[in-house]
């Protein structure tokens, strides 16, 4: 029975295919639509999500903080508070994985006739812990090369890029400032940042190195900032006080004194980043879902020109034994083709249009089998929804007035 409806709902919409077409559209727009919003909400979801995995887990970024200074506020790390003995301080507090003391400078680096402006990162042996950064080539610097000032480096993927482009660095020497510097390791890719930065555009070097022989003297007893990797989320809070305790009694401030440095909790930050884009990528389903709406509205629209044109029909089927149910089902059944057909093409539609705009606009897009099927499942719904009000008016017209209808 259901089959030769089938086959009755095909028959009627191969009748009129520009109008079964026309009604068609606005379900193939609407899911096409929430397909492409919502990949590209998950392609920018996911951006976030690696650039935040890039930087670490349970970190804590100490920085040097406003101070006043003869009734003037400095800005924000307008003077340098922090110190590469307070990293040390920080390491032995319970909770804490992992402290590194950071310091940084740009420069010319060349090799041979090769040369590439970079950064220069001078830290300590904890900062790829903290960073959760791999070296794929070589080895890191230990301790005894930071006491030593050694000037060894290890370098990032864009580095190797610009001056090996052909060979393996990893033994060879670079010259930083007119200074040979041995290639002691090549770190991983890591790609860009929360902010855009290239990550792996830097040259790490030992503290002390970059505090003794790239530095200007002022900056030698100082540190630009400290990175704090915690065991586990559940210390970070806890961990958070203790800094705070630890670094005001360290700088001697009074009471009434305002930290000369800050703390920030990364993963706090990282986490709203994260419900932000999360959020950003609901608002566009949900702006792409009202495609939809009109969609549904117009399969209702076509349902009951189409019971007003059939009324003589569904007048003849009652008169020689159909049953309401069989009527509302008839009509239902054409609903649902419409809606289904339309979703089926709209799926389509937005994928390919989501391939083409990541082509086009360099946009990282994600299409998953999720959304697909949320917007397959709303859009069929829809089309039921809104079909069910025409299939039950013509289901509810009386056979002996259905026959009258001219």
């Amino acid at each position: 029975m259901i089959w030769t409806m089938l086959q009755e709902a095909l028959l009627a919409m191969r009748a009129n295919r520009m109008r079964s077409f026309l009604t068609m559209l606005g379900m193939i727009i609407g899911v096409g639509a929430v397909i492409m919003m919502l990949a590209i909400g998950q392609g920018v979801q996911q951006k976030v999500q690696d650039s935040i995995s890039s930087m670490g887990t349970n970190l804590f970024m100490v920085m040097p903080g406003a101070i006043s200074a003869n009734g003037v506020r400095m800005g924000s790390g307008g003077v340098q508070t922090l110190t590469s003995d307070d990293a040390v301080a920080i390491r032995t507090l319970d909770g804490v994985q992992a402290a590194a003391a950071i310091g940084g400078t740009s420069a010319q680096v060349a090799n041979g006739a090769l040369n590439w402006a970079t950064q220069i990162t001078g830290t300590t042996t904890d900062y790829l812990e903290v960073r959760d950064w791999r070296v794929v080539s070589g080895y890191m610097f230990d301790d005894s090369e930071v006491r030593a000032a050694a000037q060894v480096a290890l370098l990032g993927q864009t580095v190797v890029d610009n001056l090996f482009p052909d060979e393996d660095p990893v033994g060879k020497n670079i010259r930083i400032k007119g200074n040979p510097y041995l290639v002691i390791g090549v770190m991983a890719r890591k790609g860009q940042s929360l902010d855009g930065r290239d990550q792996d555009d830097a040259i790490l070097v030992p503290l002390t190195t970059l505090q003794r022989k790239l530095q200007s003297s002022r900056f030698r007893s100082t540190v630009r900032l400290i990175m704090v990797q915690a065991t586990t989320p559940q210390v970070m809070q806890r961990l958070e006080r203790n800094m705070n305790d630890l670094l005001r009694q360290r700088h001697r401030l009074s009471q009434e004194a305002d930290n000369d440095f800050t703390v920030q909790n990364l993963t706090a930050i990282a986490e709203t980043a994260a419900e932000t884009t999360r959020l950003l990528s609901l608002m566009l389903g949900a702006i792409a879902s009202i495609s939809l709406l009109v969609g549904g509205i117009g399969i209702m629209n076509i349902m009951l020109v189409s019971v007003t044109e059939r009324t003589r029909e569904i007048g003849i089927r009652m008169a020689i034994g159909a049953r309401q149910r069989d009527i509302l089902l008839q009509f239902l059944l054409e609903a649902i083709i419409i809606s289904v057909a339309g979703c089926l093409i709209g799926v389509l539609l937005g994928m390919a249009g989501a391939w083409a705009v990541s082509a086009v606009a360099d946009l990282l897009v994600v299409v998953t089998f999720g959304s697909i099927l949320l917007a397959f499942t709303v859009a069929a719904g829809i089309g039921v929804f809104f079909g069910f009000y025409p299939a039950n008016k013509a289901a509810r017209l009386r056979p002996i007035e259905a026959l009258r209808f001219q």
